[in-house]
This record gives structure tokens, C-alpha cells and sequence, in this order.
């Protein structure tokens, strides 16, 4: 299975330089039009979202992370982007549904 980097054009740039696949996004609307056509192929083990982008969709994406474990779907910093503390166990339980 493969990776891909979705995010701003630096994000996915220097994830292509280590030879990832990337989708330049502008927005997180795109975003998770991208995502939903990802998941339906099968085709992606993991997804590499920009937080800047996937900030905004959080809920939708752990929706989707509770229906297909697959492609996990994973939000990494964005350049320039603040330091922020991420509770794991309160998403795992959004996800989870408890």
C-alpha cells in the first residue's frame, strides 16, 4: 500500500522529495473530497494531512476513521504552523463513539 501527503503546496513538496505521493489542497473542503475519494479505491495505507488543513474537519475525519481503519489518516504539523498539545484520549474516544 502507498502513502500520500495532502496539505499546502510546501507540506506536500517536501514529502515529495522523499519520494511520497502528494495532492497540493487549499482547503479542507478539497481536503476531505480527496480523502473520501481515496478511501473508496483502496489504494493508500496512509494519509499524511497538514493540521492546518485537517483542523477544520476533525469531527468528519474521525467519522471516517471509525467506519474504514484504512487508510490510516495521520496529522502531522505544517511548516510554520503553533505547537499544539493533542489530548489522544479524548479522539480516541470520538472515535471509538464512547
Amino acid at each position: 500500500m502507498k502513502v500520500l501527503a495532502l496539505g499546502n503546496r510546501i507540506f506536500v513538496s517536501s514529502f515529495q522529495m522523499a519520494g511520497i505521493e502528494g495532492i497540493d489542497v487549499q482547503s479542507s473542503k478539497e481536503a476531505l473530497s480527496k480523502i473520501n475519494q481515496i478511501i473508496s479505491k483502496n489504494e493508500y495505507g496512509l494519509v499524511l494531512l497538514s493540521d492546518d488543513i485537517g483542523k477544520d474537519i476533525r469531527l468528519e475525519l474521525a467519522k471516517i476513521r471509525s467506519l474504514k481503519p484504512i487508510p490510516l489518516i495521520f496529522e502531522l504539523p505544517s511548516p510554520g504552523s503553533k505547537k499544539e498539545k493533542v489530548d489522544y484520549r479524548a479522539l480516541l474516544k470520538q472515535i471509538l463513539g464512547v
